[in-house]
């Protein structure tokens, strides 16, 4: 199964855990693919593990550093850097 064909398979909603698990397979299969790893992070962030999705983008941009992980790791520093001092913070 190629990569176009899980992602495709995933916006259908086949996999109960969002495909996570065929993503993980993928990758074991073909660990320097970037674009997969990017996919299986944002599958991750979905999921609401940040931590996990933060490993991918990373483990995406030592392979390639102009993958698309950059985008996605600078958007959840940015969520994650979020402050309103009008709410309450601890």
């Amino acid at each position: 199964m190629t990569l176009d064909e899980i992602k495709a398979a995933i916006q259908r909603g086949d996999y109960e855990d969002g495909g996570i698990a065929v993503l993980s397979e993928y990758i074991q299969a073909h660990p320097d693919d970037d674009e997969a790893l990017t996919a299986r992070g944002l599958r991750h962030w979905s999921c609401g593990d940040r931590a996990a999705a933060i490993k991918d983008y990373l483990a995406a941009l030592r392979i390639n550093p102009d993958s698309k992980a950059k985008m996605a790791l600078k958007a959840t520093n940015e969520i994650l850097d979020y402050y309103n001092k009008d709410l309450y913070n601890p």
